[in-house]
């Protein structure tokens, strides 16, 4: 299919796929460009370019940042991503959620990691907050709701842990009380809307 879509004079595939691993291999099959735009649960490269991109714009560099990555780490493309990328270019990466959510090998990954809220917020420069894709959730991975939001959702009291300046992220869409409550969805230190901005800049650099 690949060899006779390129037949057809394509220049560039642009793939989401299922299967992790998916644009990888179709790279090693065509000769034209393949740009992920995310494999299974492996990663989303160009979420994690325009996640970088935004902290570069509103802090002025990486080193030494602290950056939180909350929630369903597990089924994740964007923390993948965002782990590889940020801790590449100087940034103490740490991820946080249920113990049922956090993968297995993560340790081999360059990231802290926590399992309490509270704790892993203390000093962080940046929040990026994942959303808790509900449809995955039939497998029973935390009782209920409201209990993920009573335990790892971010509030504006959670939020006073870290830094006085921290930047709150999120790469949508949102589910509003359960992950993030409306009050930091909607705060001046929230860049979820220039985040998505950012993605059509990022994108377009790609396509040139």
């Amino acid at each position: 299919t690949l060899l006779t879509l390129e037949s057809m004079g394509i220049e560039m595939f642009i793939i989401r796929h299922s299967a992790g691993g998916s644009c990888h291999f179709a790279s090693q099959i065509v000769k034209s460009c393949v740009i992920n735009a995310g494999d299974g649960l492996h990663e989303h490269p160009t979420q994690g370019l325009l996640d970088m991109f935004t902290i570069l714009e509103k802090k002025g560099s990486f080193e030494g940042l602290k950056v939180l990555i909350v929630g369903d780490i597990m089924h994740s493309r964007v923390a993948r991503s965002n782990i590889w990328g940020l801790s590449k270019v100087g940034a103490e990466v740490r991820v946080c959620g249920p113990s049922t959510l956090i993968p297995s090998g993560i340790e081999n990954l360059p990231v802290k990691v926590f399992y309490d809220l509270d704790e892993a917020m203390e000093g962080v420069d940046v929040v990026n907050i994942l959303r808790i894709q509900l449809e995955r959730m039939d497998r029973g991975f935390f009782p209920s709701a409201r209990e993920y939001s009573q335990l790892f959702g971010v509030t504006s009291e959670r939020l006073k842990r870290a830094k006085s300046d921290v930047m709150v992220m999120h790469p949508g869409p949102m589910n509003r009380g359960i992950e993030i409550t409306a009050d930091v969805a909607d705060a001046e230190n929230a860049v979820i809307v220039e985040q998505v901005t950012n993605g059509v800049a990022i994108r377009m650099a790609l396509l040139y």
